[in-house]
């Protein structure tokens, strides 16, 4: 399966051209698509509806929008309110059904200087060929490694306990005439994850290392129950990539933001991981994985 993961700066390119089009051929062909910066009725973009757009330019795909950022937005005409809220967050994008998804508000630290606004990572279950995988759309903050550091930690926190907690909903459906189940049995809530995003951090940094854990004896190692940097699984050296270029100090900075981290069961999957320097539609880079899920796990693991 192919996979992609963009931040895609709400449209906007290096060249100051605001551009959902060509944001959506980028990403056009990949099975599952992760978006960060997507938004909603600001007036900086006309007010549009970008999930709607996207999946209209993307009409083969399932789509689940996850808005961290909510803000009133309404209108009234003629006496009668119109409800709409102003939303920036991120999007999952799938070929298969997303049976269900959640959105993990993630923790913020209210600042003085410069500007922060929440953040948040969507989460959606898929059953993939593999199996049913977890994926996750993942924004975090551009402060402070302290703030990622207490996103990173909550997130995992959620993920060890995944498998306890279950999916939107478990048990015995007694009220069989309220039809809460519709029928069906209860929805998988599987170990096996994948994160993709705009991780607002390189490879050796602390963030970096929370994710991964300490694997100094085998760069490829992970615990079943961790990740690891799917670059890495892929056979790419450390600092090999970079996703973003940035102007700072007078010297251009190339930097790797974004990744996809794979949980422990699934790094001898990963196939190759390219990033698309050429493309201007973002002021970040593409990230695109190949990992196969085409085939059942080993009934050891």
């Amino acid at each position: 399966m192919k996979l992609v993961s963009y931040n895609i700066q709400y449209g906007f390119g290096t060249d100051g051209t605001y551009d959902l089009e060509r944001i959506a051929q980028v990403v056009d062909g990949a099975d599952v698509i992760a978006l960060q910066e997507v938004e909603r009725y600001w007036s900086r973009t006309g007010f549009d509806d970008q999930p709607k757009i996207l999946s209209e330019l993307l009409p083969e795909y399932y789509y689940v929008y996850g808005p961290a950022f909510d803000m009133d937005a309404s209108t009234v005409n003629a006496g009668r309110i119109i409800n709409r809220r102003r939303q920036f967050g991120t999007m999952i994008l799938s070929r298969l059904p997303i049976v269900w998804s959640r959105l993990h508000p993630l923790p913020m630290r209210r600042t003085i200087d410069p500007l922060n606004t929440q953040n948040a990572a969507l989460e959606c279950m898929i059953r993939t060929p593999y199996g049913p995988i977890r994926f996750f759309s993942i924004h975090l903050a551009h402060i402070g490694v302290g703030e990622r550091l207490e996103q990173i930690d909550l997130l995992l926190d959620r993920h060890h306990r995944s498998p306890f907690e279950g999916g939107p909903w478990s048990g015995t459906d007694d009220e069989v005439q309220r039809n809460w189940t519709e029928g069906k049995a209860e929805p998988e809530c599987p170990f096996a994850a994948i994160w993709m995003g705009d991780f607002n951090s390189e490879p050796g940094s602390a963030e970096y290392r929370r994710i991964t854990g300490e694997t100094p004896y085998h760069a490829r190692a992970a615990y079943y129950h961790g990740f690891a940097d799917a670059a890495i699984c892929a056979g790419l050296p450390a600092g090999a990539l970079h996703t973003h270029e940035k102007l700072i100090g007078g010297t251009m900075q190339k930097r790797q933001l974004d990744h996809c981290f794979v949980g422990g069961m699934l790094t001898s999957r990963v196939r190759s991981v390219q990033v698309d320097n050429t493309q201007i539609a973002s002021d970040h880079h593409p990230v695109f994985i190949a990992i196969d899920l085409e085939t059942q796990p080993l009934a050891h693991g």
